[in-house]
Parts: C-alpha cells; sequence; structure tokens
C-alpha cells in the first residue's frame, strides 16, 4: 500500500504543472487599471507604448511616452530597479513590451485591456477632454 502512494507522488502530470505555471505567470504580469494604478502611486514606472498620434489624443498623467518601436534604443532611459507598467490602448502591444523586458530582467506588467480599460474603469486621462485614438484614420 506504502508502495503505491510513493509511485502516485512519482508521477505528477508535467502537463497540469506547466498549466498551472503558465496560468500564475499570466496572472502575475497582468494588472488591472486598479492594480496598475496602485503599483505607479507605490513608485512603478508607467510607460506608454503608443505612436505619437495616439499620445496626443490622449494619455495617463505622469506616463513616460516610448513608441514600442523606439523602446530597445530608450531601454537605458527607465529604471531598472524601479518596476514597469507597460501600456498601450488594448494590452497586446505593451503585453511584447512586457514579455521582452522581464527577460532581460525587469520586473515589468502590462496595464490588462490598455488605456481603454482604464477609462472603462472610470480613470482620467489628460489633456482635459481626451480621447483614447482608435485604429488610425486613413491619411487625407
Amino acid at each position: 500500500m506504502h508502495h503505491q502512494s510513493y509511485e502516485k507522488r512519482q508521477d505528477p502530470r508535467p502537463t497540469a504543472i506547466l498549466a498551472a505555471i503558465a496560468e500564475q505567470t499570466d496572472i502575475s504580469t497582468e494588472l488591472d487599471p486598479a492594480t496598475a494604478a496602485e503599483r505607479v502611486d507605490s513608485g512603478a514606472q508607467l510607460v506608454d507604448v503608443r505612436q505619437d498620434w495616439e499620445w496626443d489624443a490622449g494619455h495617463i498623467e505622469g506616463a513616460v511616452h516610448i513608441p514600442l518601436e523606439q523602446l530597445p534604443g530608450r531601454a537605458s532611459e527607465l529604471d531598472q530597479d524601479r518596476p514597469i507598467v507597460f501600456q498601450c490602448r488594448t494590452g497586446s502591444r505593451s503585453s511584447f513590451a512586457t514579455q521582452a523586458f522581464r527577460e532581460a530582467g525587469y520586473e515589468a506588467f502590462n496595464l490588462a485591456g490598455g488605456l481603454e480599460a482604464w477609462v472603462e474603469d472610470g480613470r482620467e486621462i489628460e489633456p482635459a477632454g481626451g480621447e483614447v485614438a482608435g485604429p488610425r484614420p486613413d491619411a487625407t
């Protein structure tokens, strides 16, 4: 009897463990607007990786604006000793930045749902009357 239970302990179901690790990783890097705001209030850097025209339409007060394609060359502007919360419009582009910076040793997080979720949560953006810019309209 004792021998059988020992054998069961030797089979930890690797796929279940990997799924749990993946789930935990997702949970730990994705922050809802309230949690993101708390992290920033307690000293985390907020980095907006959207394009200039998106930033100009409306952004979170106190955010640092570094478009995604400029991040590799401007990473030295960020403090590696402080957590970073990345954000974009929907959380998609910023999730790439979050993963890359985590792999480089930063404590990085993603604002889940991006600026859209931030505004939907009733949080302010600037300038006054600013808005979340949607996909870029055709240039005329």
